[in-house]
């Protein structure tokens, strides 16, 4: 690759830009065989500085990928990731946008070593980006940031074991902090824990995010806890992103049959709602994202399919302001209320 720093046209308001991003893995499938898993298949959005953009779907989706790929966790098969108007396509660029961009994982229990204390775990990104002086320094901003996440700096010599799961993963988003990063990928990161404790810390984010101005892509299965904390949420369906919307939007107007579907299955707390609310259930099952159908992934479990949908690839369009869909037969209905 080109080892220039490549800069393209910024703005201010887009820290991250993802264009057309594709991450392909080669599975074995037979004797010297081998086939292509498209794990996300031409994705593109953007985030703004200090926004909280939501990445919904099911399991095996890909949205996990989109996190791992974008922190280069995974060196992504092709595509552009842009922060804060730099292509991110080299070590030195990677070196430095590890310094901008962490990432918090979804289980709080195999994520940390049980070989370190709870002071070496957060500290270890500072040891790494050799960001203090003296010893005196670095227990210090350990101390800090155990403090910013509500944890007792007296726990620093325990072990991860001794936590429970909402203060592990408490210990987790410490060490993301460490690097005083300005985007954070939030990969699931309440999914293993009890919902009492859920709560907790996705309010902790949202405060933290008020106090250090950061951005997040907030990554979940639960489209209520994404509607939560997210300005704007997009929705996946095997590699692909089918509908990207304001949050309120898309929960009041979803255009795309897979997102209604999704909607029509979350609770409602009123009895009498609730009973007149109509439950799309989806035909079949999810189909490998190894075989994925022609044209769009979605028709094999979707009610609006034709002949059409199984030759052609519908595109993500803005039918309405700020409002995309990747459907061929959107309710006009809903696009004009």
């Amino acid at each position: 690759m080109n080892n220039e720093k490549e800069i393209v046209k910024k703005n201010d308001d887009i820290i991250l830009e993802i264009k057309n991003l594709k991450e392909y893995f080669n599975i074995n499938t037979g004797f010297l065989k081998t086939t292509k898993l498209k794990a996300v298949d031409d994705v593109s959005f953007f985030i703004k500085r200090g926004e909280t953009l939501g990445l919904v779907g099911e399991s095996g989706c890909g949205k996990t990928t989109v996190g791992r790929t974008i922190v280069n966790l995974y060196k992504p098969t092709s595509g552009q990731i842009i922060f804060d108007g730099e292509v991110i396509n080299n070590k030195k660029s990677i070196k430095e946008f590890r310094k901008k961009a962490q990432i918090v994982f979804q289980d709080p229990y195999s994520s940390l070593n049980p070989r370190m204390t709870v002071g070496d775990i957060i500290g270890e990104p500072l040891d790494v980006h050799k960001l203090y002086k003296t010893k005196e320094e670095r227990k210090q901003k350990i101390d800090h940031l155990m403090e910013l996440v509500g944890l007792s700096t007296e726990h620093a010599t325990r072990y991860a074991h001794e936590f429970s799961g909402g203060q592990r993963q408490r210990i987790g988003i410490a060490r993301a902090l460490a690097v005083n990063p300005e985007f954070i990928v939030c990969d699931e990161p309440v999914s293993a824990l009890d919902v009492s404790i859920q709560a907790q810390v996705i309010n902790m984010f949202e405060d933290l995010q008020k106090k250090l101005g950061l951005t997040y892509l907030f990554i979940a299965h639960d489209i209520l806890v994404v509607k939560h904390i997210s300005q704007r949420i997009a929705v996946m369906y095997l590699g692909k992103i089918v509908e990207l919307a304001s949050s309120d939007e898309l929960y009041d107007h979803p255009l795309h049959p897979y997102t209604i579907s999704l909607l029509s299955a979350v609770p409602i707390p009123d009895p009498k709602r609730s009973k007149q609310k109509h439950r799309i259930i989806l035909e079949g099952d999810v189909p490998s994202p190894l075989k994925v159908p022609s044209g769009c992934a979605f028709r094999t479990r979707c009610s609006r399919a034709t002949e059409k949908c199984a030759q052609e690839k519908p595109e993500l369009i803005e039918m309405k302001d700020g409002h995309f869909v990747a459907c061929h037969y959107v309710d006009l209905s809903d696009v004009k209320n």
